[in-house]
């Protein structure tokens, strides 16, 4: 019998956005054709807000469109925050 083992990749970063630090959950979902991370941060009433990013071209992207602007302004350190911890 053959084991596939598979790495389950979790973790938790702070970035700053818009003046302030907000607590970011990252999870890479496991079996799917293209990479992506299911991502939920908390609002300023505590509220998760929940939302994928996918890999394309090289890049971490922003799946859903319907966010609050002060996420979509952070694709880009997400981006960055993604890179580092899969070195």
């Amino acid at each position: 019998m053959m084991l596939n083992f598979k790495r389950n990749i979790h973790f938790t970063r702070l970035v700053k956005v818009a003046d302030r630090l907000r607590e970011f959950n990252f999870r890479k979902l496991p079996g799917t054709e293209t990479p992506c991370f299911h991502i939920d941060v908390p609002d300023d009433r505590g509220n998760r807000i929940v939302f994928r990013m996918q890999q394309e071209n090289n890049n971490w992207k922003i799946v859903d469109q319907q966010l609050p602007p002060w996420i979509s302004a952070t694709e880009t350190k997400l981006n960055e925050v993604i890179e580092e911890e899969l070195r």
